[in-house]
């Protein structure tokens, strides 16, 4: 994880949002934005790039982004922040943290109602004179109030992609400097929750003391709240914040007890309890036991067949009827990531993206997939660079052509297409036809009849994957007004694909729908919505969400060759 990289893009944000916040709109506001995202999807250090001069290499940085990224490397300040931020009460910037609330909202409360904080934004929302400004209303002000709990609920909890990359830089560190023999993130990391609290490490290994003191010295380390013979606790300095990391170190014969017990959940494990007390066993961290005598516990496996289960995969521990499923063989066998053939949501240059076309070409073969679709946004996504007609026209000879020159491997001509605020879509039905693939979503008028409006996309013949189907961004934005019952019951009787979008702050569908989606026969597409070559390994975070869910390798569009996903595409358009 490149520190320096998600430390300027918070700051460019800040950027914006200030800029916003004192009433500017377009360019400026724009490039500082879309320079937070290049910095959040880099993957080279952009300390290193200072270094060598080759900031402005990067896309989408030019030269003033890269002077101010030089000063605050230098210096540790940066003088247009400290600039665009004079003025501003500090308490409105915790209000863009808050779901659903936005600049421009925020400038709204501040101007008419003096809201400058918290407090004061629960007072105007409580009494009713939020709900009374222009372009504010009862819905409005419902959905921000959800967005509060929202906040209180999550807490400082982690995104997935912070809580691995954190893990794995733990981890690793460990094993360099130890005899660690095993080293795993368990808790909620190791479940696939899509937010994680407090990162829990789990290791054996001859020397607990060499482990402990190897994890307590980890470079981020901020404090070493407790250090003793087998157990530590630090919190680290994360780019986004201060992060608690507990490490245990167990002996080998009771690791798989340790990492069953520690991986949870807690109503999982109540569960397994319940079960073995009935059996006469007891089953704890240490070991599954009958009286004094432990008779598994150096595994997992052998933990879940000493009670007479077979293995159940981290991701369905949750008490959501996998016991009895376990007890009735009848446990999904879950898609694995080296199921994936293929990434069906991806944005270039030619809109938003940050990487050109060959540039993701080239990074899906090293992933082993033998096809992708590029999805530019269209033509109503003017704010992220959406194509018109003919642009998108032109896109697809060139899709042609390059595929000409490809071996083994095939780009689909596809788009992520507007659904529009009167329910329509955003290019003509001969446009559509070109392409192999065409995917509806909603980026627009969030409130106005979502569910009307995406059914009718679902009923479109040329239509056939819904992207990020809720519009949720976890802990940021509650979503659109959509019931997503009626949306997974129209998609399965138009036999209609609905995507899993695997961005960290989305996971679109979540597990819970995406499970009923699996249960009302719906097909899913696991995608990561990538602007950026690095923003492919988010499909890691995607088939976790589809684990969740209970969902095979059958029940996914990327897992089809390209010869079985043309043919159902071509028979989805003939069946509508």
């Amino acid at each position: 994880m490149a520190i320096k990289n998600q430390e300027l893009a918070r700051i460019f944000e800040r950027i914006a949002d200030a800029l916003e916040l004192k009433g500017e709109t377009g360019f400026r506001v724009l490039a500082y934005r879309k320079a937070a995202r290049v910095l959040t999807d880099l993957t080279e250090d952009v300390a290193e790039l200072d270094r060598e001069n080759r900031l402005e290499t990067v896309p989408g940085i030019g030269s003033g982004i890269a002077k101010k990224i030089h000063e605050y490397l230098a210096t540790g300040k940066m003088k247009k922040l400290e600039e665009v931020t004079a003025g501003i009460e500090p308490g409105l910037f915790a209000l863009l943290d808050i779901p659903g609330v936005g600049p421009r909202t925020v400038k709204l409360l501040n101007d008419k109602l003096r809201v400058k904080n918290i407090d004061d934004l629960k007072r105007v929302l409580m009494d009713g004179s939020a709900a009374q400004l222009p372009g504010m209303g009862k819905k409005k002000v419902e959905n921000i109030l959800k967005g509060l709990e929202q906040i209180e609920r999550a807490g400082s909890r982690m995104y997935l992609n912070e809580a691995f990359e954190l893990a794995e830089l733990i981890i690793e560190y460990i094993r360099s400097g130890s005899d660690a023999k095993e080293v795993i993130a368990a808790g909620s990391l190791r479940r696939g929750r899509e937010t994680v609290g407090d990162l829990d490490i789990l290791a054996t290994g001859s020397n607990p003391q060499q482990i402990v003191h190897r994890f307590v010295t980890f470079p981020m380390t901020r404090q070493v709240l407790s250090a003793g013979e087998t157990k530590a606790s630090i919190v680290i300095a994360s780019a986004n914040g201060l992060r608690q990391i507990d490490l245990r170190v167990v002996e080998p014969e009771t690791f798989g007890a340790a990492l069953q017990y520690f991986t949870g959940s807690k109503d999982h494990n109540v569960a397994l309890r319940t079960l073995a007390q009935k059996m006469g066993l007891k089953i704890s961290e240490y070991g599954v036991f009958r009286n004094d005598r432990r008779i598994a516990g150096k595994t997992e496996l052998e933990v879940y067949q000493a009670i007479g289960l077979p293995y159940i995969e981290p991701e369905l521990r949750e008490d959501r009827g996998e016991i009895a499923a376990a007890q009735e063989n009848r446990l999904p066998v879950l898609v694995r990531q080296e199921d994936i053939k293929s990434d069906l949501h991806i944005h270039t240059t030619a809109s938003d993206g940050s990487s050109s076309l060959i540039e993701i070409v080239r990074a899906a073969q090293q992933l082993g997939y033998t096809h992708i679709a590029i999805a530019e946004h269209s033509v109503s996504a003017g704010y992220a660079g959406g194509l018109t007609a003919d642009q998108l026209l032109s896109r697809c000879d060139e899709i042609d052509r390059l595929n000409e020159n490809l071996k083994k491997f095939r780009i689909l001509k596809s788009a992520e297409v507007d659904i529009t605020p009167d329910g329509k879509l955003d290019y003509p039905d001969s446009v559509l036809a070109r392409l192999d693939l065409v995917i509806a979503s909603i980026h627009q008028a969030f409130n106005r009849d979502a569910t009307r409006r995406v059914c009718n996309a679902i009923e479109h013949p040329l239509v056939h994957i819904i992207a990020h189907p809720s519009g949720r961004l976890i802990g940021k934005r509650p979503g659109y007004d959509i019931n997503l019952e009626k949306v997974i019951e129209c998609a399965a009787q138009n036999r209609k694909i609905l995507e899993i979008n695997s961005y960290y702050e989305r996971l679109d569908l979540n597990d819970v729908w995406a499970r009923q989606a699996k249960e009302a026969g719906v097909l899913i597409a696991v995608n990561t919505d990538a602007h950026s070559v690095s923003d492919l390994s988010w499909m890691r975070y995607g088939v976790m969400t589809a684990r969740r869910a209970w969902l095979t390798r059958n029940d996914i569009i990327n897992c089809l060759s390209l010869a079985q996903l043309m043919k159902l595409l071509a028979r989805l358009r003939q069946s509508s």
